[in-house]
């Protein structure tokens, strides 16, 4: 990429754009002077600073130049009689079309005059251009003029002339093989291609006839392209390697971590690894710093909703509880709650198990059970630290709720998660653990309960007009005006959103502050029933009424709604 003129332009625009720091440039223009002739856009890729997409949208931007998207490029080649693939590969060119007066170039380097002047030559028509990703020009020249191999499938070949043994034992050779080019561009690319896709979990999983790899999506799963059966050993001892676990252990679980630099954000993966009938099946749950929007209104709040739970928080001592099942963003909320808290005046002190984002400003404690440092444990410690705020990752047994209570009764600001269905049954939950009923009317102080639903691509999503039936059914009327025309959403699918219909999750939630009433309710134990008839009685908007509100206003369906509260 001839960048020497404009240099600096180029870098200003990735600047101010937030997608390079001013180190990052710097040590790419000193590694570009020990490597003359690199281009400086495949040097901070290289780097893992930015992706091939931001070096081609800021090229576009200092062109002026319009940009490819990948359902542009053709669906046959162009001009093919006429110019060599050869030609076409080395110069990052791709005619993508034509008339009887001009050509349209996609080009990785728009500032290769040569090329350009070559097709204005050779057809004797004016030439245009727009910028393409150089992934996207890659994956478009292969099927046009390749063999159809995906990326996947041409490290896969690069791969034939490594001796490998489905099930291999031998450690020094998996370290071995774990440790060759093309199995270690294979993993990341399968990395990669997880947080070019916004996925928060990455699965390889093993089975008797082939190893399939799955990526969590906006919480649903997706089967993606996989590598052979027969790499799967390779496979799992490089993730292995690279979250510094054992890869001669494959009978018990094991659980790491791995730490990485991918376009231009820090990623940590937090990686799990089970034995199965077929070898090990792996999970790395994806903890991308950059991207966790620390502030109630990103998350799903609205101005009510928000005031009800700030109420809470903002109180100097008790115990406010965030629930739900697995992966219903409890975490992501609480770090917002502390991110609020967190001021020069107010000692914070958390233990979790994991620590999934680490917080400036915040002493953080990452349970080890191995060495007997479990929450009640810590928690006894860390009292005695002086704390104004605690957060406890997950209350699991009544020990560890006994602590955080004799916490709140000496002062503190106690945050946690529980996995319950609804704010009202945490209420009976922390009872059947075994606590005193008056010392839990004493201490907690809200409880906040949420799910997450998928968000509407903004630009396919499809207007349609709901039956009156539907509206009466759903409950729906009690937000509108007239049930006889109501505009609802549904998913259609674009490049954006990959086809889905859906971009991006959103939470829906019910904030249930404790009153009086619910105080009494809970000391003659009523049923969770009981107690969420006397909140709604109060004023709390339920989980399934706050997603009514999101989907009147277009922000998901109703089909997603009811998909994640149905049993609630």
């Amino acid at each position: 990429m001839a960048l020497g003129v404009g240099l600096s332009k180029f870098g200003e625009i990735l600047l101010g754009r937030n997608k390079l720091g001013p180190e990052d440039l710097q040590r790419a223009l000193l590694l570009q002077q020990e490597e003359p002739g690199t281009r400086i856009g495949d040097l901070l890729i290289r780097l893992g600073f930015i992706g091939a997409r931001d070096v081609a949208e800021t090229l576009a931007t200092q062109r002026g130049l319009p940009i490819m998207a990948a359902a542009d490029f053709p669906e046959f080649p162009i001009l093919e009689e006429r110019v060599a693939a050869r030609f076409l590969r080395e110069s990052r060119t791709l005619p993508i079309a034509e008339d009887a007066a001009s050509v349209v170039l996609a080009m990785v380097d728009p500032t290769d005059v040569y090329a350009a002047e070559a097709f204005r030559i050779l057809t004797g028509r004016d030439v245009s251009i727009r910028v393409a990703s150089r992934d996207e020009f890659d994956v478009a020249f292969e099927r046009l003029y390749g063999s159809g191999r995906t990326a996947m499938g041409q490290i896969v070949e690069d791969i034939e002339s490594i001796d490998i043994e489905d099930g291999d034992s031998d450690v020094q050779h998996l370290k071995d093989l774990a440790s060759e080019a093309p199995v270690v561009r294979l993993v990341g690319l399968i990395i990669r291609k997880a947080i070019e896709g916004r996925a928060s979990d990455i699965h390889i999983e093993p089975f008797e006839s082939r190893l399939i790899v799955r990526y969590r999506i906006d919480g649903v799963m997706h089967e993606v392209e996989s590598p052979p059966r027969r790499l799967s050993a390779a496979v799992i001892s490089r993730v292995k390697i690279m979250a510094n676990l054992d890869i001669a252990e494959r009978r018990l679980p094991q659980d790491g971590r791995i730490k990485l630099r991918m376009q231009g954000k820090e990623v940590d993966l937090r990686v799990s690894t089970v034995p199965t009938m077929h070898g090990e099946s792996v999970v790395m749950r994806i903890l991308d710093k950059g991207g966790v929007p620390l502030n109630f209104e990103s998350l799903g709040f609205e101005a009510d909703l928000l005031q009800r739970f700030t109420d809470v928080l903002l109180r100097p001592h008790g115990i406010l509880l965030v629930t739900g099942p697995t992966g219903s963003g409890k975490t992501t909320t609480l770090y917002t709650a502390l991110a609020t808290l967190n001021k020069p005046d107010v000692k914070i002190l958390t233990v979790e198990d994991p620590v999934e984002y680490q917080m400036d400003g915040i002493n953080q404690i990452q349970v080890k059970p191995q060495i007997d440092l479990t929450f009640a444990n810590a928690l006894r410690s860390i009292v005695r630290q002086d704390p104004d705020v605690i957060m406890i990752g997950e209350i699991r047994d009544l020990e560890t709720a006994q602590i955080a209570v004799q916490s709140a009764l000496t002062g503190h600001l106690v945050l946690s998660t529980l996995h319950t269905n609804d704010a009202a049954s945490s209420i009976n939950r922390l009872l059947d653990m075994g606590m005193e009923d008056y010392l839990l009317t004493s201490t907690v102080t809200g409880i906040q309960a949420q799910r997450l639903v998928r968000t509407l691509c903004t630009d396919c999503r499809r207007p349609y007009r709901a039956l009156p039936e539907i509206v009466a059914e759903t409950g729906l009327t009690r937000f509108v005006e007239s049930d006889l025309e109501v505009t609802l959403f549904e998913p259609v699918g674009c490049e954006n959103c990959a086809d889905t219909g859906f971009i991006g999750r959103v939470a829906i939630m019910e904030v249930l502050p404790m009153s009086d009433a619910i105080r009494t309710l809970i000391m003659r134990h009523a049923t969770a029933g009981e107690i969420q008839k006397q909140a709604v009685a109060e004023g709390m908007l339920t989980m399934y009424e706050h997603g009514l509100r999101k989907v009147l206003a277009g922000t998901t369906t109703l089909e997603e709604v009811l998909r994640v509260t149905r049993e609630v």
